[in-house]
């Protein structure tokens, strides 16, 4: 049994997304940012970093491991099936580049974008143009690879999850997917996804604020987040 601490964000989402599509039996334990759970000693004692998501792998020793591409890949290997991460050597790599990709460039970038455009209590143009833009670069990437094959590496993987896990957002990071038809079509595929869509309701189901007061509200609680 995997036992599962995460919240409602990208990071979460790449975890909780990667256990339902592999089927892997797992008990949630939602942590609260808000009250920063994250922070207490217990939960340093799984991930020293403090930050979602982290899992235990309670067949294995209680074994735990933290970063969410990590836990993606563990969860991979101890599946043994290769579904979702190829077994040969050339497969796997194009899985783990892809999945490298979000982990060192959407993520980092559409992350600097939600805090500048969204969360940030001074608007700092350049910061935001500098994030957005360098975010919308990023889109064009996976864009021109969606061109080529369904999926980033051909067939649906890790890569697919944990790009689309910030994708998704987009539009929280103010960055724009007009004009790339491969990408919407890529995100449409993978929203309709069974296993996509109960992984986005772990450990609730987050829906984006509509208005100008809720989305002020989200805000207020990211940035005390930030300052933790």
């Amino acid at each position: 049994m995997i036992d599962l601490y995460t919240a409602p964000t990208p990071n979460g989402w790449k975890a909780s997304i990667t256990l339902e599509e592999l089927g892997t039996p797992y008990r949630v334990h939602a942590i609260d940012l808000g009250k920063n759970v994250q922070k207490e000693p217990w939960y340093l004692e799984i991930n020293p970093n403090g930050r979602i998501p982290a899992i235990v792998d309670r067949a294995n020793g209680d074994f735990a491991v933290f970063e969410s591409g990590a836990i993606m890949l563990y969860l991979c290997d101890r599946d043994g099936s290769g579904k979702l991460l190829p077994r040969d050597a050339k497969g796997r790599s194009r899985v783990e580049q892809w999945l490298m990709f979000q982990m060192g460039g959407v993520g980092p970038m559409q992350g600097q974008a939600n805090v500048f455009f969204r969360y940030f209590p001074e608007k700092l143009p350049g910061a935001i143009s500098r994030y957005q833009n360098e975010t919308r670069r990023l889109y064009e990437v996976l864009d021109r690879q969606l061109a080529r094959a369904p999926y980033l590496t051909g067939d649906y993987s890790l890569a697919d999850i944990a790009n689309y896990s910030w994708v998704r957002i987009h539009e929280w990071a103010g960055v724009s997917v007009d004009g790339l038809d491969h990408l919407k079509r890529w995100i449409g595929e993978l929203a309709a996804r069974p296993a996509v869509q109960r992984g986005l309701a772990v450990p609730q189901r987050l829906e984006l604020p509509k208005g100008e007061n809720a989305a002020d509200k989200i805000a207020e609680t990211g940035r005390n987040i930030l300052q933790r």
